[in-house]
């Protein structure tokens, strides 16, 4: 007889055996409250455009916008965030901070729709506004200028403050950026606006769809100089510390599936509220699957959500949103 034959054998499946055992054991949640919806709202259209590498999702008006506000918030998802397409564009992407601005509109908007109890986030960055479709001002030599890109920044948290947004979350990963926007947020009385920074972004080839979808897409070269590298983790710490140092209320990873670690790596160092960024590539390559009957959209989708939230998100950004609350109720 063996060692062991005078213990019982291990069940590790009794606590699995029924749904019930199955719900009072599970270690992570998964609610329809943790959900962002980005929402794409182009100036200069009169109906919704549908995007076609992203099924389910469109370039918004601002009254279509209010009204999947809406249905979003009636399915208990937590908030919006607004990325604004406006109807003209130069090399100082001067519509980003303008009060009429189509961000700015859609910001008011929402507010007025929302109320209170949903959120609505604001991304700060100059992509889908400058001509060049860089996330800065440019030098001479075409290369993004830190520091006049700054001063944007600081013009634009501004400007999407004053149009009521609840959160700014500046995404172009420029050094400085976190404490140039709060400092200039304090100086406007908009001292009680939270900054949820987009603290380890990658540069990443799973951000094809969202270029359709907000017409950003740079005109020449890449976001490598300024956009995280792959293959670096420490680094994504490091970045996390210095926004955090600078003023960031919370942080974000992106994109979220293939940085599972540094997810798991942020929430762990730092225990601060976390987002991760479920990204359009991620979306559309499984909803292309489900398309062919490859993967089951409901249990693959829900699987992916766990999936962050296990691995340290409080809050996810996901244009499964809708769907997924609607499961979830």
């Amino acid at each position: 007889m063996g060692p062991m034959s005078s213990f019982p054998v291990a069940r590790m499946r009794r606590l699995r055996r029924t749904p019930g055992l199955r719900s009072i054991f599970a270690e992570t949640s998964l609610e329809a409250r943790s959900l962002i919806a980005p929402l794409f709202v182009k100036a200069g259209i009169d109906e919704p455009r549908a995007i076609s590498s992203m099924p389910g999702h469109f370039q918004h008006t601002l009254e279509s916008a209010r009204k999947e506000a809406r249905e979003l918030a009636e399915r208990g998802v937590g908030g919006v965030l607004i990325f604004g397409i406006p109807s003209g564009k130069d090399e100082a992407g001067s519509a980003a901070s303008s009060a009429s601005g189509v961000s700015q509109q859609a910001i008011a908007a929402l507010r007025d729709e929302l109320g209170d109890d949903h959120v609505v986030i604001a991304d700060l960055c100059l992509c889908e506004y400058t001509s060049h479709g860089h996330c800065g001002i440019l030098n001479d030599d075409q290369t993004v200028d830190n520091d006049a890109t700054l001063e944007r920044y600081a013009e634009i948290a501004v400007a999407q403050a004053q149009a009521g947004a609840d959160i700014v979350a500046p995404s172009g990963m420029m050094d400085g950026q976190v404490g140039a926007i709060r400092t200039a947020l304090d100086g406007a009385a908009f001292v009680d606006t939270p900054i949820l920074a987009y603290s380890a972004k990658y540069a990443s080839s799973f951000y094809g769809p969202f270029r359709e979808a907000a017409e950003g897409a740079p005109q020449f070269g890449d976001r490598r100089a300024y956009q995280q590298d792959p293959r670096n983790v420490e680094e994504s710490l490091r970045e996390v510390a210095l926004d955090l140092a600078e003023g960031a209320d919370a942080v974000m990873v992106k994109p979220a599936l293939p940085y599972l670690d540094v997810l798991r790596a942020v929430k762990e160092e730092f225990g601060m509220p976390t987002a991760a960024y479920n990204v359009s590539g991620e979306y559309s390559m499984l909803m292309a699957a489900a398309e062919r009957g490859w993967l089951d959209e409901r249990a693959a989708t829900l699987e992916v959500l766990l999936s962050l939230r296990r691995a340290g998100a409080d809050l996810i950004i996901t244009y499964h949103a809708k769907k997924a609350a609607e499961w979830l109720a």
